[in-house]
């Protein structure tokens, strides 16, 4: 038995000696049940989020020296600082839009003046019983010359009636032409005006491009001035043909009932005519 237990305690020896010198090694870990429940997995860490990178510009739009916009964009700083060419339609359309404004005031005048003083004179003649009793006017004149001219042909009274009709007709129409001296500008500018500002227009946008092409940008603080200024000679144009249009239909309307007014003057001393014909019979 002692032989038995001495050959065990040598076989045990190097065992002892090995589990105290892993002493640390931690024991094994039982498999876990197939039925317990895993645990919850961790929340993500939140995404952080990158901050967008500035953007760069492109190629063409490079910034804008100081020294190259536009410091006044009134009217006047942009009718300075155009072509001048453009400067030149600028100037001929506020001269058309000034002489269209004259004609208006002179002719407005003249209109009321004439209007009346013919409706004096239609009244008179109309309550006069004779050609000789009715007022001295260009139209009594007429037809007491003729009446005059015609004394021989005592029996040809058709016939003095139709010469005193043609005078009358001839006065009526010189009457009118009279009245439409100065209107025609009015057409003339009314026609052309916006066609002259778009020119400008034209040709300063021309000149922008051209700008565009040398500083090689499209900045819009370099290109919106130029642009600007050749609007102004459109705009221009439209002001300077409106009122012309508008100003020249006003006087024409005016001028038709001037003539017509006329006409009532003619009939009534035609009727005397007639009337002191009558009383030779």
């Amino acid at each position: 038995m002692r032989l038995v237990l001495v050959i065990l305690l040598l076989l045990l020896s190097p065992v002892q000696a090995f589990a105290q010198s892993n002493g640390s090694t931690a024991p094994p870990v039982a498999a876990a049940p197939a039925d317990t429940p895993a645990p919850p997995a961790a929340a993500p860490a939140p995404e952080t989020v990158a901050e967008p990178a500035p953007a760069t510009p492109p190629p063409g739009a490079a910034a804008v020296s100081p020294a190259i916009l536009p410091k006044d964009l009134s009217v006047w700083g942009m009718f300075m600082a155009a072509d001048w060419l453009v400067q030149s339609v600028m100037v001929g359309l506020a001269v058309a839009s000034v002489i269209t404004w004259t004609v208006f005031v002179a002719k407005s005048l003249e209109l009321a003046v004439a209007f009346r003083r013919q409706s004096a004179v239609l009244a008179a003649v109309d309550g006069a019983a004779s050609l000789d009793e009715a007022p001295a006017n260009p139209l009594v004149s007429a037809a007491q010359a003729e009446r005059r001219l015609s004394a021989e042909a005592v029996d040809d009274r058709e016939g003095l009636k139709e010469r005193v009709a043609s005078r009358l007709e001839r006065l009526e129409t010189a009457a009118g032409r009279n009245m439409l001296k100065g209107t025609g500008v009015l057409a003339t500018i009314g026609a052309t005006a916006p066609f002259v500002g778009l020119f400008g227009t034209v040709w300063g946008i021309m000149n922008s491009f051209i700008g565009i092409s040398r500083s090689q940008t499209t900045n819009l603080a370099v290109v919106a001035p130029g642009i600007a200024e050749a609007l102004l000679a459109t705009a221009l144009g439209l002001a300077a043909a409106i009122p012309a249009v508008v100003i020249y239909n006003h006087f024409s309307r005016r001028i038709a009932a001037y003539r017509a007014l006329v006409g009532d003057t003619s009939a009534a001393v035609l009727r005397l005519v007639s009337r002191d014909i009558g009383k030779c019979r």
